[in-house]
């Protein structure tokens, strides 16, 4: 009940207000391993030296996370900026909150996630 409450309700809702300049809220753009069709979903992104930090509470098999890890690449929207990420990986909860700032560990350490996405930011080629 409470997936179709998120699907068809709060996903959308979300996506509007995700990557906005405020919060760990975002929006991920994946493609589907089997249609080839675009799909966005709202993720809470949580920003590494690195790439980011997903937290997956609903796991790992997920259509989203199992999209992203097919194409092993994917598009990010934070905080009004967008990043091209690649090379995901799924880690446990010990080593995600140990890449954490102090209060993201307090925050994501106590609900009980054990699986997170760990996604590469590509670096941009105008940069060299």
């Amino acid at each position: 009940m409470l997936r179709q409450l998120n699907k068809y309700v709060l996903n959308p809702a979300l996506i509007r207000l995700a990557g906005g300049k405020h919060g760990s809220a975002a929006v991920i753009w994946h493609t589907g391993r089997r249609s080839g069709a675009i799909y966005v979903t709202p993720v809470v992104a949580l920003r590494v030296a690195d790439g980011f930090i997903i937290p997956l509470p609903y796991g790992t098999g997920v259509n989203w996370l199992r999209n992203v890890m097919a194409a092993k690449r994917a598009t990010i929207r934070v905080r009004r900026e967008t990043y091209e990420v690649s090379q995901p990986e799924i880690i446990d909860s010990a080593t995600a909150v140990s890449q954490l700032s102090e209060s993201r560990r307090r925050t994501f350490g106590g609900f009980g996630i054990k699986n997170f996405l760990k996604i590469q930011s590509v670096p941009d080629r105008d940069s060299h």
